[in-house]
């Protein structure tokens, strides 16, 4: 189908030298602004917990938690902040109190939530009619305005266990209302990179993927991808449990295809809010069963020869509600791990490319993405962003921590260079 057609391209040419700095640790002349950085783990075994949300009560300010569960969140001095929230899947909420300053190292330890059911008969739900309603609902539960996101994206692309490519931009979306379908755009603020220098690091193929993450796998708007009446036609779909995010009941609803289709379908589990019926997070994988559909959706271009085999394509889709009640998009990511090997090679080499973007303010705008700003379906983030030795290049921009494996490869990087 045409519209599962349109992608988001990912271009890497791991073949330039460059200069990279990762530090983030340096203060900038003049701050304006607080750091507040930790961690947040399981209390009961001190595991972290990722894609934990901080976030600062009655603003639009949020940051997700790493690999790591590591965070660290910029909050400029000009907003009035009381307390700190933190949230996280099947987890008590936590709230503590902040002023002015630099807090860091702070540790978490999130209680997972029990809660006692009354004895009665719980009857399974109709998980068909919920998803109805939740799309009806889309215009009720979801921003009715537009807005400008501020993101902060991250690629990284790993040829078996190192790292040969990492690109990092600070992103602004513009976000039509949801009751209207299209019209998003991004455009690039700011960025770095850091690439391998080694020839047979060298690989050119297009990927579903780049900063367009955000429109494309952002699928309360993009409903095309698995909302649209026909898509959820080609879909199963099941009660799992109830559990609860913020204080909050929500459906857990897993869904397979049910049908062939020309194209690859998906599998994977919705998170529907249980009292305002709002999809407040979405983990789903491509369907594998027939590799050449799987490769026709995420593979783009290649060179004549290579062989190209999908081992797994897995998207993680975290939507907040905002200060207004509204529902808005926080944290997206995609992992896509293939195999390449040329004909006549015996050995195939593995690749792990993982795009993430987490929104960290949002606003109303009128003002859409001028298009000679808009970063295309064809650009690489690569050829967007500049190579630095800046220590402060980020500002006071919220961005996504990395994670210790992360800071490990830029420096073996940076000494290859």
């Amino acid at each position: 189908m045409e519209h599962l057609k349109k992608s988001f391209c990912l271009c890497f040419f791991v073949v330039i030298s460059l200069c990279y700095s990762f530090s983030l640790s340096a203060q900038i002349a003049e701050k304006t602004y607080s750091i507040i950085s930790g961690y947040i783990v399981d209390e009961r075994n001190e595991e972290p917990l990722i894609y934990a949300n901080i976030s600062v009560p009655n603003t639009n300010i949020g940051m997700v938690t790493n690999d790591d569960g590591k965070f660290m969140l910029k909050i400029p001095d000009s907003v009035a902040v009381k307390k700190i929230t933190v949230s996280h899947i099947g987890y008590k909420s936590f709230s503590f109190s902040f002023s002015k300053g630099d807090v860091e190292e702070i540790s978490i330890r999130l209680v997972p939530v029990v809660t006692k059911l009354k004895e009665v008969i719980v009857q399974v739900p109709d998980v068909r009619k919920i998803l109805n309603e939740s799309v009806l609902k889309i215009s009720d539960n979801y921003s009715n305005t537009n807005n400008i996101l501020t993101g902060f994206y991250r690629e990284t692309i790993k040829k078996r266990n190192h790292y040969i490519s990492i690109s990092e931009a600070v992103t602004g979306v513009f976000k039509q209302k949801y009751s209207s379908g299209g019209g998003d755009r991004t455009e690039i603020y700011k960025g770095r990179r850091l690439l391998s220098q080694k020839t047979n690091d060298t690989i050119a193929v297009k990927l579903l993927g780049g900063p367009n993450i955000a429109i494309y796998a952002d699928i309360v708007k993009n409903r095309d991808l698995l909302l649209s009446p026909e898509m959820i036609d080609n879909y199963s779909y099941s009660f799992v449990k109830i559990i609860f995010i913020d204080k909050r009941p929500q459906y857990v609803i897993a869904f397979v295809p049910r049908v062939i289709t020309p194209y690859a379908l998906y599998t994977g589990v919705l998170y529907i809010d249980k009292e305002s019926l709002a999809i407040t997070r979405a983990i789903f994988h491509l369907d594998l069963k027939d590799k050449n559909k799987a490769t026709d959706m995420i593979l783009k271009k290649k060179p004549s020869g290579l062989h190209f085999d999908p081992l797994n394509v897995d998207f993680v889709v975290t939507y907040e509600t905002g200060s207004d009640g509204r529902t808005y998009l926080r944290y997206i990511r995609n992992d896509i791990y293939f195999k390449c090997d040329w004909k006549r090679r015996i050995f195939a080499t593995k690749y792990d490319v993982t795009s993430e973007m987490v929104i960290t303010d949002y606003k109303k705008t009128e003002r859409r993405i001028p298009w000679r700003r808009t970063f295309r379906s064809y650009h690489s983030l690569t050829d967007k962003v500049d190579d630095f030795v800046d220590p402060d290049f980020w500002e006071d921009y919220n961005i996504l921590e990395p994670t210790e494996t992360l800071d490990k490869a830029v420096n073996k990087l940076k000494k290859k260079r």
